[in-house]
């Protein structure tokens, strides 16, 4: 459960219709986000968290629920705070960097309310944090996709803010720069002793740069938790596939224990008759079959070889799993198998014995 105790921010059962009497883009969504904690809301395009995010910056109005920064309700049906005068930073997905104006002046920017010099020296650290010093007198066209993500971070930084937003950030950019970008963003964000929220659909991007993730579906958060706890302890079935691949069983549960199409597995909580299960796939394992051993034989479909890894598709009695295995497992396609389990199953809340499906 969510707790708002020394919160920075505190967002309660927020909720946005763009159509009257239509369902919910944002619908009772809850999270918060402490001092100097990143917090990423992860989910499919059209789950309402770019919305979401608009809500909180102010370019939007609340339906219902509020949003509170220290405190102060910056957002409820009868209070909307204008986006200026939030304490929030936003960096938007296109970055929005002023063309005709070189990167210290586009840092700059933010700070018209402090006289030249303050200003500019202010910049400059901003500058010098990012490592960016260097190019303060470039254009943005003479800078590459992650330089100009810094620049445009630097300039939401620069004036202060209380937390800064950031939607889709790293999507402009190609998967190598997108890497190291994030580190780089990363990096700079715990530097500055920054919160920030950021909006993405891209798993791994979340699991990488956040703290904390939030992850949404069709308007509502699912589940909040560490990178680990999304990842190995899933609620539901949602959370088990969007979170990387998973095997999903109905299972017959007693206790810690439970029986599967793969066998008997032991389950991370007590639960009771028939119920959903997940399991990653590299929490299998596989042993080669020989007559009179235990465990469920199944058959080798598919190899895939990864170079650090092997992903394997395994044809049991009456379904398929994955298993990841590292690069010495010898088996090829046609083998008899054994397919052992490495770790617990995860019971899911939302059970749907008949519901069965490997992403």
């Amino acid at each position: 459960m969510e707790t708002y105790l020394n919160s920075l921010l505190r967002v309660t059962n927020l909720t946005k219709r763009f159509v009257a009497g239509s369902d919910p883009v944002v619908d009772r969504a809850s999270f918060t986000v402490d001092p100097h904690e990143i917090l990423a809301i992860l989910g499919p395009s059209g789950c309402g968290k770019t919305t979401t995010l608009r809500l909180i910056a102010g370019f939007e109005r609340v339906d219902q629920g509020s949003i509170q920064l220290k405190g102060k309700t910056l957002g409820c049906p009868y209070t909307h705070i204008a986006p200026e005068k939030r304490g929030i930073g936003f960096v938007f997905q296109d970055y929005a960097l002023f063309p005709h104006l070189n990167v210290l002046k586009n840092v700059m920017f933010g700070l018209r309310h402090l006289d030249r010099k303050t200003r500019e020296k202010q910049a400059m650290d901003m500058l010098e944090l990012i490592g960016m010093k260097d190019y303060a007198h470039r254009f943005p066209h003479e800078l590459s996709g992650g330089q100009q993500q810094r620049v445009a971070l630097a300039r939401t930084l620069a004036p202060k803010p209380e937390i800064i937003l950031l939607d889709e950030p790293f999507s402009n950019l190609d998967a190598v720069l997108r890497q190291s970008t994030r580190d780089e963003v990363r990096s700079i964000l715990k530097k500055a002793n920054m919160s920030a929220i950021l909006v993405t659909h891209d798993q791994e991007e979340a699991l990488s740069i956040a703290d904390r993730i939030a992850v949404m579906h069709e308007g509502r958060i699912v589940q909040v938790g560490t990178p680990e706890e999304v990842y190995y302890q899933p609620r539901t079935e949602f959370v088990a596939n969007f979170l990387g691949k998973t095997n999903l069983f109905p299972a017959s549960a007693s206790g810690l224990e439970a029986s599967t199409q793969i066998g008997h597995l032991m389950l991370n909580r007590p639960a009771t008759g028939d119920v959903v299960v997940s399991i990653r796939p590299e929490h299998l394992t596989l042993e080669k079959f020989f007559p009179g051993c235990a465990g469920t034989c199944g058959k080798v479909l598919t190899r895939e070889f990864k170079g650090h890894d092997i992903t394997y598709r395994i044809q049991l009695q009456n379904c398929h799993c994955l298993v990841h295995t590292d690069n010495r497992m010898p088996f090829v396609i046609g083998d008899d198998v054994i397919v052992k389990p490495l770790e617990p199953a995860v019971v899911l809340d939302d059970n749907h014995p008949n519901k069965h499906k490997e992403e």
